[in-house]
């Protein structure tokens, strides 16, 4: 089969890799949609430590099983999945908060992902979808979902009703992106987004309604939002969202591009700042958002942008620059 490999960074190359055999209790699927996420291109940077050279990248997935060695999915069914292994036994496991469970593993980490043309995975792993759901759109179940997970845990912990707060998402990537239209959807009207690449801006008020600003040109109003979600995750813009946040508001942290930094404590204590942090999503979250995704509440999606898996080093290097309006990119096998 053809694998898009990270060979060495800044480098992806269309290799033939050995078609994955079946062991007991998995499928191999054939990849009908794979999505590039951050963590893709932070591997891709060379900046992540957990993804090596020769490996198979990608973990926002869509596909059909060919094989099964499980009795619940029969060949032909179409899938897409939760790329966290987990135990399903130790206590976050049994409280459904697996996306925390401690001997979790990944596709696209610690086995080979679904920038291929066949991938295997545990079945147990496998998320239904709408049979008649576009691949794409599926595809986006795993980054939606991150979305979802982060805003479903601020609304236990906001003052108000969301639809009464004044929001500021930073960053206008796949995850600030889906985080807008998931707002709008939830009643969030007026959301502002901060964004460097003025492609993505245009995309953003375009598609989720919302007014965007440069933060290199301008600074965010201090103490005008009541809730900020920082889909970036870098030592500026973590300042940024201490400094935005209004008293008694929350910051929701999603972004990791930077792994330590200072924050302002003095602010966060004598304002009463809620910031949380959030990790992926659980199962729970992945049903949820596929129904979301078919029904219409993160849009008509038109601004995703699908390629050839042939073409994904291209792709790669046309985000890296800067040179697409999207902020997500779509291979197809």
């Amino acid at each position: 089969m053809k694998a898009l490999v990270y060979t060495q960074p800044l480098e992806l190359q269309l290799l033939d890799r050995p078609e994955p055999e079946l062991v007991d209790g998995e499928v191999v699927l054939r990849i009908d949609a794979v999505g590039i996420c951050g963590s893709d291109m932070h591997a891709f940077h060379g900046h992540d430590p957990r993804r090596n050279p020769g490996l198979v990248l990608g973990h926002e997935f869509c596909g059909t099983v060919v094989k099964s060695a499980a009795p619940a999915y029969s060949e032909g069914v179409r899938v897409t999945g939760n790329p966290l292994i987990t135990c399903g036994t130790c206590d976050y496991c049994v409280q459904g908060r697996n996306n925390l469970c401690s001997r979790r593993t990944m596709v696209g980490m610690t086995r080979p992902g679904a920038f291929a043309e066949y991938m295997s995975i545990p079945a147990a792993s496998l998320i239904a979808m709408p049979q008649d759901m576009l691949a794409v759109h599926a595809a986006l179940t795993e980054p939606a979902a991150t979305a979802l997970h982060a805003i479903n845990m601020s609304l236990k912990a906001m003052a108000r009703p969301l639809p009464e707060n004044r929001t500021l998402v930073i960053g206008g990537g796949a995850i600030g992106m889906l985080s807008a239209l998931l707002l709008k959807s939830y009643g969030c009207q007026g959301a502002v987004l901060a964004e460097v690449n003025p492609l993505r801006r245009q995309s953003a008020e375009q598609h989720a309604d919302v007014t965007t600003y440069d933060p290199r040109e301008t600074q965010p109003q201090e103490n005008g939002f009541d809730y900020v979600i920082d889909a970036v995750g870098s030592k500026l813009t973590r300042a940024a969202a201490i400094v935005a946040v209004k008293p008694g508001g929350l910051v929701m942290h999603i972004g990791l591009q930077d792994w330590a930094s200072e924050i302002d404590m003095r602010k966060l204590t004598l304002a009463e700042i809620t910031l949380m942090g959030t990790y992926t999503y659980t199962t729970a979250d992945l049903r949820a958002t596929v129904k979301l995704l078919h029904n219409g509440a993160f849009g008509d999606l038109s601004w995703v942008r699908s390629v050839p898996l042939a073409d994904g080093a291209q792709a790669f290097s046309d985000l890296d620059s800067g040179r697409l309006a999207t902020s997500k990119v779509v291979l197809v096998p």
